[in-house]
C-alpha cells in the first residue's frame, strides 16, 4: 500500500507535470515510465558492476563507457537546460535503439518521445529530483506506486477499454487461483492490471515452489502473455509488470480479433480478461475462425469466440463482459450462450453492481467464468449447474467518486471472514468462500439467497438466458389487509374534519 509519505510525493510529481502543461494522464503515466526505466536501467547496470569485481564478467553491459553520462546517476546532476538537452538528443534516441538482448522492454520504447518542453526546462530538475526520490528497491513498493498512479486514470478509452479496478482484478483472480506452470493470456491487456495479480497471487501462495529454477524460469519467461493494440497502453503495461517484478512478460502489440492473430489455439491454461465493450470494427479484418463460432459485429461476442480459442481443453476463464451477453436476443447471443453451455461448462455468471466502473462509465457487467471442455452437446463435460452471485456491494460507493466504505484491511477479496454489516457493504470475501463450494453446499441454497444454481435444462428451456433475475426468486412481504368497510368509515370521517375545518375558515374570514 502507498504510504502518505509517498502518496505526496507521487501527487507533487503530478502536480509538477500539470505545472508544465501536460494535463492527459497517459501522457504523464508515460512520461513518469521513461524515467523511471531510465533510473531502472542504471540501477541494472551498478548491479553487473558489483557482480562483476566478484569475479563474474559482464554480458552486454547496457551503457558502454561512451554512454556512461546518460546513466541515472549523472543525469540528476545537470542544470536543467543541459539535462533536457542530454534526455531528448541522447537519452531517447538510446532508448529508442536498445536491443532486444539488451532489455525485455525495448521493442515498446521504439517510439519513446521526451514531451517536456524545453521552455519548461525548469520543472525537469524538480521532476527528476522526485522520481529520484521515489524508493524502488522494493518489488511491492514499486508495484504499489504504479498502481497509485495507474488509479490516475479516469477516462475511458476511444475503443470502450477502462481500467478494471484492483479489487476486481484481485477477486477473478483469487477464483480462478492461478498456479505454477499455468500460461496466462489477457488479450486485450492495457496496463496489464490482470497479469500483474495473477503473478502477485503466485508469489502469495506458491512462494516455495517459485525456489525451483524450472519453476522460476517459466514464471518469469513463459508464464504471462498479454496483447493490445494501443502502443501506450504496451508500453505502460510492460512497465507495470517490470515493477512487479516479472522479467520478461510476452506483452506485444497485436489486434487479437484480426485474421492475424490465427495462429494460437489451445495454448494456454487461463484467460483474465475485461475485453472492449465497444468501439470501431473493421468486420472484413475480423478472423475468419472467430467469426465462423460467432458472426457478429459486436467486440464482446467476438472476444468471447476468441477465449474459447485460446485456451486448451481444460483450460479456465473468469471474463468480464457487460450484462447485454447475458440476454441478448439475437441470433449470435444466444448462440454464443448455447455453446458456453452445451458445448463447455460454465461454471458461473457473477453479477456486478452497475457503479463498479464509475467514473469511467456506468454499464451493468457480469463476471463469466467457465472451462473449455469440448463437449458433445450435452453430453459428458457439458455444463450441469451454473453457479449465480449477486454482487450488490464491493466495498465502495457507487457513486463517481467511489469512496472505500471500510478500512483497507476489509477491502477486496480478504480471506477473513466478514460481520454481516461489513458484509452488507462488501460482498467480494462471501463470492470467494462461496465459489469454493459451488458444487457442494450452494447447490442446495435456495434462489431466494444471494447465491444459488440452476441446472443446464432449465437454462436451456429459456433459451439460455443467464440473467440472474431469470432465476431468482424474491419473497415478498405479506401486507396487512383492510376491511373495506373500516377504509370508508374513516374516509367518513376524515370528510366531516374537512367540513368542520372549512367551516371554522370561513368564520374567521368574516
Amino acid at each position: 500500500m502507498v504510504t502518505g509519505e509517498l502518496k505526496s510525493k507521487i501527487d507533487r510529481l503530478w502536480d509538477a507535470f500539470w505545472t508544465g502543461g501536460m494535463s492527459n494522464p497517459l501522457t504523464i503515466i508515460e512520461q513518469i515510465t521513461y524515467l523511471l526505466f531510465i533510473r531502472r536501467l542504471d540501477d541494472l547496470q551498478t548491479t553487473q558492476e558489483k557482480q562483476a569485481k566478484l569475479g563474474k564478467p559482464m554480458e552486454n553491459p547496457l551503457f558502454s563507457p561512451e554512454q556512461d553520462h546518460l546513466r541515472w546517476k549523472h543525469l540528476r546532476h545537470l542544470g536543467a537546460a543541459e539535462m533536457h538537452r542530454t534526455l531528448d538528443q541522447e537519452v531517447f534516441p538510446f532508448l529508442r535503439n536498445l536491443g532486444n538482448e539488451r532489455s525485455t522492454y525495448s521493442d515498446h520504447m521504439a517510439n519513446a518521445r521526451f514531451e517536456i518542453n524545453a521552455e519548461k526546462a525548469g520543472i525537469l530538475t524538480r521532476v527528476v529530483d522526485l522520481v529520484d526520490s521515489i524508493p524502488m528497491d522494493n518489488r511491492d513498493t514499486n508495484g504499489d506506486i504504479y498502481e497509485y498512479m495507474l488509479s490516475k486514470l479516469s477516462t475511458s478509452g476511444q475503443n470502450g477499454q477502462f481500467r478494471t479496478p484492483r479489487h476486481i482484478i484481485q477477486t477473478m483472480v483469487a477464483m480462478t487461483d492461478p498456479k505454477p506452470g499455468d500460461r496466462i493470456i489477457d488479450p486485450a491487456c492495457g496496463t496489464a492490471g490482470f497479469l500483474v495479480a495473477a503473478s502477485e497471487h503466485i508469489r502469495e501462495h506458491y512462494e516455495q515452489e517459485l525456489f525451483k529454477q524450472e519453476v522460476r524460469e517459466q514464471f518469469h519467461q513463459d508464464m504471462f502473455h498479454g496483447y493490445d493494440f494501443d502502443s501506450t497502453m504496451l508500453r505502460i503495461g510492460s512497465m507495470n509488470m517490470m515493477m512487479h517484478g516479472v522479467e520478461a512478460p510476452d506483452i506485444r502489440y497485436r489486434d487479437s480479433l484480426s485474421e492475424g492473430a490465427h495462429g494460437e489455439a489451445d495454448e494456454f491454461s487461463l484467460v483474465l480478461a475485461n475485453p472492449p465493450f465497444a468501439g470501431s470494427l473493421d468486420y472484413e479484418s475480423v478472423s475468419k475462425d472467430l467469426l465462423n463460432v460467432v458472426k457478429t459485429k459486436k467486440t464482446e461476442l467476438l472476444f468471447l469466440a476468441l477465449f474459447l480459442r485460446l485456451l486448451e481443453p481444460g483450460g479456465r476463464a473468469a471474463v468480464i463482459v457487460p450484462d447485454g451477453v447475458l440476454f441478448g436476443s439475437s441470433k449470435a447471443h444466444k448462440d454464443l450462450r448455447k455453446t458456453l453451455v452445451e458445448n463447455q461448462k460454465l461454471d458461473a455468471v457473477v453479477k456486478l453492481p452497475s457503479g463498479v466502473f464509475k467514473p469511467y462509465a456506468g454499464v451493468s457487467t457480469a463476471v463469466l467464468f467457465f472451462t473449455k471442455t469440448n463437449a458433445q452437446t450435452g453430453g459428458a463435460g457439458a455444463t450441469d449447474e451454473v453457479w449465480f452471485y449477486d454482487v450488490q456491494a464491493d466495498g465502495f460507493s457507487l457513486d463517481d467518486k467511489r469512496t472505500p466504505l471500510l478500512d483497507a484491511e476489509k477491502l477486496g477479496p480478504v480471506p477473513e471472514e466478514l460481520s454481516e454489516e461489513e458484509h452488507a457493504t462488501n460482498n467480494l470475501p462471501d463470492l470467494v468462500r462461496r465459489w469454493k463450494n459451488r458444487d457442494d453446499t450452494e447447490r442446495s441454497r435456495p434462489r431466494t439467497e444471494q447465491s444459488f444454481t440452476a441446472p443446464r435444462e432449465e437454462i436451456a428451456e429459456n433459451d439460455y438466458d443467464l440473467s440472474i433475475n431469470r432465476y431468482k426468486e424474491i419473497v415478498f412481504a405479506e401486507e396487512d389487509h383492510q376491511d373495506p368497510l373500516e377504509i370508508i368509515e374513516e374516509l367518513e370521517k376524515l370528510d366531516d374534519e374537512i367540513r368542520q375545518g372549512l367551516t371554522g375558515l370561513k368564520e374567521m374570514l368574516k
